[in-house]
């Protein structure tokens, strides 16, 4: 029987929620300095634990920043325990870059103050990605500490076990079975503190391997308990077979890891019996959940390679620029905050915070987009067109640009004078004061033009191709011709009346219809889950009647479809079947000459509340399984969770629906057809024999916690607080594309190569941001590196922390082992703390590996 009882003493701080994070912030001034004072006064008072992140002390310190040494002197003591995460991350929706990054700026945050808690600890996020102890060990923890997720059928019926990934990476977990709030306020009146804890000790013996049981101190903003000793006396008094003291997570991690003989739980993590985990919290809010993908995409797949081969070159990378811009969306990738499980105020402030990152993004990539021509030879023409290729590959692509000048007419031509054909679709008029205020200043008003053009090339792996704009005598004209379908090699495209595809696949031969069609269904759920009416009303747009155009250039074809349904405006309508609003739903199509993917935009004016809008991708496979991305790997699930079947009975706290989230691909096992997606991060396999893989494009809903729902029984999640911004009326944009690939293990590089299009700066005589030159010059062609095999999938190529070389991170998605091949020696490999480890250039399943690129 367990009789040592390790309480600890701590607080959950989420920096939003309810509550804005100014708010929070206000509260925290308060609390840490009781928390300072009782573990500098009280030596009977040992530790306590600053909820694994450092954003708390970010917060903190920018308000009270002569407490800094206070704070320095007693993490050095090991009395204050703060880190390893700079804030709480959500594991299931932030790609593995952002959870990195998290660990990264966590771990160099805490240095400053001393050594960080080495725990993988999220005591909170709903659900466990099966990549985390990989993740973890690459950081050199082997210690977990979680609540939700976990079952019996996993594998475990104790609170202390083995979690493996993959790869085999392994960490032992201490879990919260209770959660980490079950010693808050502890009470010292003898009869309600034996009443609480009557009901939590038989839980925690029951799962118990060891004598030591863990209770945690703390609740969500909680001030420190100051009568915990007399609370202690109290529990003494009721249980005299058993020695409570305050702890510290790391002393029961010392006691556990005197055994080994523990159960192996594996993978990912998402039964909600116990504890819910929010399976349908993917699609809430899913504006804001976009603007988290498109910037992580941007930051990742374009912005550092970018800064990469500018550094390569001679210009200076921005180290503290992007650990800004890091820090800034993290600070939005907290559990509650990326779940968008908030009130509309705090959902207001998590947009502003991707606004401003992603205009921080933007201009950075522009930067050195311009930096990279400015600084090429102007012997031959001033005008000039970069078009830049991200991956480590050369890609023979159509790319569109824009050239904005005054010629009458251009033309484009290599360094070495090879002239490029290229075809104008498009031209506008662009006012001078635009382009540069000085140019209007003396007169001279006449006015540019911006013509966007196509063109195709060979376009060198991770580096770029420049080009010269020379005054031409013959100007080209928009040529685009009307036509009947879209069709390039791999796939001819036809648009049925209701606005669907019927996609021939050129290459299997195999058609597939319906596709894109719209379904519409109730959704009377809150913030964190879907839930619809008992008997719900679901229209689809199968007997809708659509418009379209479709127009082809000499590389491109492009389809216009615009599909109006009726549907009803509100949950009373619904019930009453009555359709009695419109929504009119856009669809731009794009497919180019010598590429797989059919790029797809959505444009929705979304006027109904309550319901949830899916599109959907018919097959004819009866399907066991999806297959979709997570964090640096690849993962199966099944369309059915067995658990379903028997979920009330058992008393789960929530329905087991196979809802569940991607990063960037899903496809259903045995189906070429597949989803990229730069969006939405939500699917589902459904129909009578799982023939149908259902994206959410959005849920509509009103407020941030409700009570009884049908796939969630009981209390309300979070609180019941009206969230009218969360029903989203107003225009909403996803972009994702299809592909079809008979072998899944590819999908993770088509996502790839999706999510990095080929990128142009165009380079003119004028621009109102002036800046000097460089005493140096970049040449017109160059190549930082290229791949020697097609099996890896690069993560990112970024500059080192703490030093000037460059660190590349790739991964593994196929089922057996490959290796990592470059034009580079690959020498000092480092984990990803970016710290020298001893490995090998071998890559198992779902493995990610990064080194340092030799010079």
């Amino acid at each position: 029987m367990a009789n040592q009882v390790h309480i600890v003493p701590h607080m959950h701080w989420d920096r939003e929620w309810y509550f804005s994070a100014e708010e929070s912030k206000l509260l925290l001034l308060n609390n840490m300095e009781e928390i300072l004072e009782m573990l500098e006064n009280n030596e009977d008072y040992p530790y306590y634990v600053l909820d694994g992140q450092t954003a708390v002390l970010e917060d903190y310190l920018a308000l009270k920043p002569k407490n800094l040494s206070r704070i320095v002197n007693l993490v050095k003591k090991g009395k204050l325990i703060i880190g390893p995460w700079y804030t709480q991350t959500d594991e299931m929706v932030v790609g593995g870059e952002s959870i990195v990054r998290n660990l990264l700026y966590g771990h160099k945050d805490s240095q400053t103050f001393g050594e960080p808690m080495n725990i993988g600890y999220l005591p909170d996020s709903f659900g466990q990605s099966g990549q985390m102890p990989m993740i973890l060990n690459g950081f050199g923890i082997t210690r977990s500490i979680f609540w939700r997720g976990t079952s019996e059928r996993m594998g475990s019926n104790k609170t202390e076990f083995y979690w493996t990934s993959d790869d085999g990476s392994k960490v032992l977990t201490q879990l919260l079975p209770l959660g980490y709030a079950i010693g808050k306020y502890l009470p010292t009146d003898l009869d309600e503190l034996k009443k609480r804890c009557d009901k939590y000790m038989p839980v925690l013996q029951k799962g118990a391997t060891s004598e030591h049981i863990l209770i945690p101190n703390g609740h969500d903003q909680m001030p420190l308990q100051k009568n915990i000793f007399d609370v202690i006396e109290q529990l003494k008094r009721l249980y005299p077979d058993k020695n409570f003291f305050l702890s510290n997570y790391d002393q029961i991690f010392k006691e556990l890891e005197k055994k080994d003989n523990y159960d192996i739980l594996h993978g990912e993590l998402l039964d909600g019996k116990y504890m819910r985990v929010h399976r349908s919290i993917f699609s809430s809010r899913a504006d804001i959940k976009t603007m988290n993908t498109v910037i992580e995409n941007k930051i990742t797949n374009l912005l550092e390679p970018l800064a990469s081969i500018a550094f390569k070159l001679g210009f200076e990378y921005f180290d503290g620029m992007m650990e800004s811009i890091w820090k800034e969306i993290m600070k939005n990738h907290a559990h509650d905050s990326i779940g968008c499980c908030c009130s509309d105020k705090v959902h207001q402030e998590i947009s502003s915070r991707f606004t401003i990152a992603n205009e921080k993004v933007e201009r950075m990539i522009d930067f050195y987009k311009r930096k990279i021509t400015d600084a090429m030879p102007k012997d031959i023409a001033l005008d000039k067109l970069t078009v830049f290729n991200l991956l480590p590959y050369p890609r023979n692509r159509v790319v569109r640009s824009e050239v904005i000048t005054r010629m009458k007419s251009f033309k484009i031509v290599t360094s070495e004078g090879h002239e490029i054909d290229y075809q104008v679709i498009n031209k506008e008029i662009i006012d001078a004061g635009l382009i540069d205020r000085q140019i209007v200043h003396y007169g001279n008003y006449d006015p540019f033009i911006k013509y966007t053009i196509e063109f195709k090339d060979n376009f060198p792996a991770m580096g770029y191709q420049a080009y010269l704009i020379q005054e031409a005598v013959e100007p080209k004209e928009i040529l685009l011709d009307k036509v009947d379908f879209l069709e390039n090699e791999y796939y001819q495209i036809k648009i049925n009346s209701n606005g669907t595809l019927k996609i021939y696949d050129l290459v299997n031969d195999h058609t597939y219809d319906s596709v894109l069609l719209i379904e519409d269904g109730s959704d009377e759920g809150d913030g964190y889950d879907y839930s619809p009416l008992l008997e719900d009303y679901i229209i689809t747009s199968k007997d809708a009647k659509a418009d379209y155009q479709i127009n082809r250039s000499r590389y491109s074809t492009t389809a216009h479809i615009i599909v109006e349904m009726k549907v009803p405006k509100d949950l009373t309508s619904r019930k009453q079947k009555k359709c009695d609003t419109s929504l009119k739903i856009e669809f731009q199509i794009e497919l180019k000459q010598g590429e797989r993917n059919l790029d797809i935009t959505t444009n929705i004016d979304n006027t109904a509340k309550d319901h949830r809008l899916r599109v959907l991708l018919p097959t004819d496979i009866w399907a066991q399984a999806s297959v979709s991305d997570n964090q640096f790997g690849i993962i199966e699930r099944p369309v059915k969770d067995m658990a379903i079947e028997s979920w009330q009975e058992d008393n789960w706290s929530e329905r087991p629906d196979s809802i569940y989230p991607m990063l960037s691909y899903v496809a259903i096992k045995g189906c070429p057809l597949a989803l990229l997606t730069n969006s939405v991060r939500e699917y589902e396999v459904i129909g009578d024999n799982y023939n149908t893989l259902a994206i959410t494009l959005f849920r509509s809903v009103g407020y941030l916690g409700k009570e009884e729902l049908v796939r969630r029984p009981g209390r309300p999640s979070g609180i019941k607080m009206p969230t009218p911004d969360s029903q989203l009326l107003k225009p909403l944009e996803f972009r994702f594309a299809l592909v079809i690939e008979n072998d899944h293990a590819k999908l993770s590089r088509l996502a790839k190569d999706y999510l990095t299009p080929l990128i142009s700066y165009n380079k003119m005589p004028y621009n109102a941001m002036k800046l000097n030159e460089v005493d140096f010059n970049t040449p017109y062609t160059f190549s930082l590196l290229h791949e020697n095999n097609e099996l890896t999938t690069l993560s990112v190529l970024k500059k080192a922390e703490s030093s000037n070389k460059l660190i590349y991170r790739t991964f593994n998605t196929n089922n057996k082992e490959v290796l990592i091949s470059l034009n580079h020696d690959l020498k000092d490999f480092v984990d990803l703390k970016e710290e020298i480890v001893k490995t090998n250039n071998k890559l198992k399943k779902n493995q990610v590996k990064s080194f340092i690129l030799d010079d």
